[in-house]
């Protein structure tokens, strides 16, 4: 049972670790035991928007990680799924919907891909070497290393395509007028590939997390009614025989918020303070869906929002418990580089300990 389709099962799925809004099944980002990671963001495309309930780009992502051992595997499932539910339905927990289509960042420890969407159209590229972004728009040009096999033919049908000379998916199904929202999403995508670049070579997870908190570029946002939720920065070794390292914020905000350190071992602690309560009348459930609002906040969620009061209100404080947090953080990643620098044998008792350990010393110092 997915958001809003029942789909069929399959024999295996892996285990995963996912970040996601409370109220549906799937997942902004995640990863899984395999070193597989995904990530979604919306867009909007000349492909008409889906009211119809079918399956989320954010379904999409927890397929991929359930079903794929690789990349590329997860790439084929998900291209699959949506070629036969297509995609649609709202992304929002409102009466109002709030529709678009997605494009995907997928990695392991060999292989990187971004795969992006229009309906049930889709067009993906593999990157060999270097880094890569996407942001609120589609930014697969003619480099397409694979591709919807009616996708050439439904351009030139609707005319967006004349059928000779190159071929850009981005040039040929991006919409002439972006939805007024998305027109920040350029100069963001832009940021971000020019930060990427000043850091080219020698990029480390302490990179992306100051990317993934820059808010003059717009990539860390706290305006407009929306503010960035969760975030996410893995490290996939080539090495086989080192762990892959996800941390994960589980809180808004990452310019204020902890990125800690999780692992995939067996006997992994439960860490419930970053599960989203459950309510048996669920009002995404049931039809007609978001007639009433619930608190899905979960306990770090609640503690990470006090804080932030606290914050605004007084600075001086507040500039004390950030340093604080920034410290926490810091002895995660030097633990996690001795790990991966092959320094510390980890006892694996640890490792299953180590994100509710974590969050635990967070909710502590708020």
């Amino acid at each position: 049972q997915c958001t809003y389709l029942e789909i069929e099962q399959v024999e295996h799925t892996h285990a995963v670790v996912l970040s996601r809004p409370a109220w549906l099944w799937g997942a902004e980002m995640g990863a899984n035991e395999h070193g597989v990671c995904v990530g979604n963001e919306g867009v909007w495309t000349r492909e008409p928007l889906g009211e119809d309930e079918a399956l989320l780009g954010m379904d999409l992502v927890r397929l991929g990680l359930e079903r794929g051992s690789s990349a590329r595997e997860a790439l084929e499932v998900m291209t699959a799924l949506l070629e036969r539910y297509g995609q649609g339905g709202s992304c929002k927990e409102e009466p109002v919907p709030f529709v678009y289509h997605n494009t995907f960042l997928l990695a392991d420890r060999t292989e990187a891909w971004v795969l992006e969407t229009a309906g049930r159209y889709w067009a993906a590229q593999r990157i060999p070497e270097g880094s890569r972004n996407i942001s609120n728009q589609l930014s697969i040009g003619s480099e397409i290393t694979a591709e919807h096999a009616g996708l050439r033919q439904r351009a030139q049908s609707q005319g967006w395509w004349s059928g000779h000379g190159e071929f850009s998916f981005a040039q040929v199904f991006s919409l002439e007028q972006q939805p007024p929202r998305m027109e920040a999403a350029k100069a963001r995508f832009q940021a971000g590939r020019e930060l990427l670049q000043q850091h080219a070579g020698h990029i480390t997870a302490e990179t992306l997390m100051s990317i993934l908190r820059d808010k003059g570029s717009g990539i860390c946002v706290d305006s407009e009614g929306f503010r960035t939720a969760g975030s996410m920065v893995s490290v996939l070794p080539q090495d086989p025989t080192l762990p892959c390292v996800h941390f994960f914020t589980a809180t808004p905000d990452p310019s204020r918020s902890v990125f800690k350190p999780f692992v995939f071992v067996a006997g992994i602690k439960p860490v419930p303070q970053v599960r989203s309560p459950t309510f048996p009348h669920d009002p995404a459930k049931q039809i007609p869906r978001f007639q009433s609002s619930v608190d899905r906040r979960h306990e770090l969620y609640r503690r990470h929002q006090a804080a932030l009061e606290l914050m605004e209100q007084d600075q001086e404080r507040g500039q004390k418990l950030l340093e604080t947090l920034r410290e926490l953080e810091q002895q995660g990643l030097e633990g996690m580089k001795a790990l991966l620098e092959g320094t510390v044998t980890p006892h694996p008792e640890e490792l299953a300990d180590l994100f509710f350990d974590c969050v635990e010393a967070e909710m502590k110092f708020y």
